[in-house]
């Protein structure tokens, strides 16, 4: 799946969560894109990435420790910790059906070499199921705007984040 579309993922499925403030929320889209770290792999060229990229950091070992300090960046409890791990599931989830048959995800590395196979179920990754489950994200992602008057940048940039706000959001005039 592309990393937009987790970090979409990660931000409309957080503002379902009430008690969630801005950190959190981000804490939620970064559980929800870290696993593609592994991705940066290919700048050690096309076979590494090959390699590596849904071994080094689509496991559950990583999303243990990424999670861990997620939760601890946040200042947050056990609760938070969970959470983020769910998150970090998602994109797992994500990238079973999204990322294109072939991309077995080693949910054991480093202490096994079993890999779920997917190629059962996934689509190819530049496809129609992908581009609409972006599309419905990024729909999403302006009703969130426009409803809740916040967008994804809120946490790191709040100054676009309420210009982009305003974009969207048009008060009712009597």
């Amino acid at each position: 799946m592309h990393i937009p579309t987790h970090i979409m993922s990660g931000w409309c499925l957080s503002n379902l969560i009430p008690k969630l403030g801005p950190r959190e929320r981000l804490m939620c889209m970064i559980a929800t894109t870290i696993p593609d770290l592994d991705g940066l792999s290919i700048l050690g060229g096309r076979e590494a990435f090959l390699n590596w990229h849904h071994v080094a950091c689509h496991n559950l070992p990583f999303g243990i420790l990424a999670c861990a300090i997620l939760a601890l960046l946040a200042g947050r409890s056990v609760w938070a910790f969970m959470l983020y791990l769910l998150f970090f599931h998602l994109h797992l989830l994500l990238d079973v059906f999204g990322s294109g048959p072939g991309w077995e995800i080693y949910y054991w590395w480093p202490f096994s070499r079993w890999a779920f196979d997917n190629s059962h179920l996934s689509w190819e990754f530049y496809s129609w199921q992908n581009i609409s489950i972006a599309g419905g994200l990024l729909v999403w992602t302006i009703l969130i705007a426009r409803l809740k008057r916040r967008t994804p940048l809120e946490a790191l940039m709040p100054d676009l984040d309420r210009q982009l706000v305003a974009l969207v959001y048009r008060p009712k005039t009597v």
